[in-house]
């Protein structure tokens, strides 16, 4: 009851009141470099949301959003200056799809009052919002990716991986080197032996890696990585002929441009991943008609059920929602970064929800709260169909190792904390 009074009050505010200021989406984008094909379809789809929305909806409570993209070619001292050229245009939010720039934000939107979401990337301990007030990863990241590749081959192997050989090869950098703590920790727990193979920027040259596989003999390969480094890796693994159903990619390794390369040799691979694949959801009819048909897209408009453009629209959605949870929350529809914080801090994405936006079953329900900013962590593992060209879910969304997960991360942001003097929060 307390809700609707406050969406009618917000309403007959909006009615009555001036032309209020654009809500800013600053969009980090990388349409250029070595990491393109994969920046490109993902700020496709983050735009195209909110054009949806603006187009077919009048924009978010009455208010239309504005996506500032800056861009960043991945590098990141020009994430950097794009964050410090745009946050005082009203910025609510960040979402820079790059961990190297992520780790230089932290403290930076922090200090500021803007929310920064990294959803699946960037440093995973900010999932506990003691300590990190303005930094969100939810529904899933980088430790839950870890443990979501685990808990698969466990399950494929009847729950015993006692013995096994996995081998890592990762992209040589912050954002590769995430899941490798996680993955030591697993490897105790469950007896299998871990070998990492550290892959340098931006990837080409893996023949030494493969080598090296093709001599172990691993029962799994799992690739952390992102970028021409995904197709190389698949093309590199057909080349020494590894079974693709025991190559398992995080969800950066997981696209339509990282597999197709390789044509027919990459049939089986899979990735996991935290939302669904897939064009047949109503929302991408209500995008070709309003978005695209309209001559509005952000890009061709081919991209549209693609993985990566679906994600860029799911984190898309999970802002607008956010927004529309602060407009509830503050009464006002012109919200503020502050406002849009609480937002974050205060959002429920259910299957109900899901459904009224187009999106039934694209995503795991969760509930963000004061001291969890990472969601539920569940994770699901889709595989490729070369000859249909095609991803498909082949597992629901399960629940990933809390237990070590945890651990690490009250390790880890409990560090942070003691090196900038954070007192935690949430009391």
């Amino acid at each position: 009851m307390k809700m609707k009074l406050t969406t009618l009050a917000l309403s007959a505010v909006m009615a009555a009141g001036p032309a209020m200021a654009d809500l800013v989406f600053p969009s980090l984008s990388y349409r250029t470099g070595p990491y393109a094909a994969g920046g490109i379809p993902f700020a496709d789809g983050y735009a195209d949301y909110f054009t949806l929305l603006n187009e077919r909806d009048g924009g978010i409570g009455g208010v239309k959003a504005n996506v500032i993209e800056c861009e960043t070619g991945y590098n990141t001292e020009k994430g950097v200056e794009c964050y410090e050229s745009t946050k005082g245009q009203g910025a609510l939010i960040y979402q820079p799809l790059s961990t190297g720039i992520t780790y230089q934000l932290i403290p930076k939107v922090t200090a500021d009052g803007i929310p920064l979401h990294t959803m699946g990337y960037g440093r995973t301990s900010a999932a506990n919002g003691e300590v990190f007030s303005h930094v969100f990863n939810y529904p899933a990241n980088y430790w839950n990716g870890a443990s979501g590749v685990v808990n698969y081959l466990l399950q494929e192997n009847g729950g015993d991986l006692n013995g096994k050989k996995i081998s890592l090869i990762y992209h040589n950098s912050a954002y590769g080197k995430e899941p490798i703590r996680t993955l030591e920790e697993l490897s105790k727990k469950h007896g299998f032996e871990l070998t990492a193979l550290p892959v340098d920027h931006p990837g080409q040259e893996q023949k030494s890696q493969w080598l090296q596989i093709r001599r172990d003999r691993p029962d799994f390969v799992v690739m952390w990585g992102w970028g021409v480094m995904n197709q190389v890796a698949i093309q590199e693994a057909a080349n020494i002929r590894f079974p693709m159903e025991n190559f398992i990619g995080v969800w950066w390794s997981g696209a339509e441009h990282d597999v197709m390369p390789a044509g027919d040799k990459a049939n089986g691979y899979k990735s996991v991943t935290f939302h669904n694949v897939g064009r047949d959801f109503p929302v991408f009819d209500d995008i070709q008609a309003h978005v695209v048909d309209k001559g509005l897209a952000a890009g061709s408009g081919d991209q549209i059920g693609n993985v990566l453009y679906n994600r860029g629209m799911y984190a898309a959605m999970l802002a607008a929602e956010a927004v529309k949870t602060a407009q509830e929350m503050h009464g006002t529809a012109d919200i503020t970064a502050a406002m849009m914080r609480d937002g974050m801090e205060a959002l429920v994405i259910d299957q109900t929800k899901m459904e009224a936006l187009g999106m039934p079953n694209f995503g795991p329900s969760f509930n963000v709260t004061c001291e969890n900013h990472g969601g539920p962590g569940l994770v699901g593992v889709t595989q490729w169909d070369a000859s249909s060209k095609a991803w498909s879910l082949i597992s629901d969304f399960g629940p990933t190792d809390t237990e070590v997960i945890g651990k690490l991360v009250n390790e880890d942001s409990g560090a942070y904390a003691a090196e900038n003097n954070i007192e935690p929060r949430c009391n």
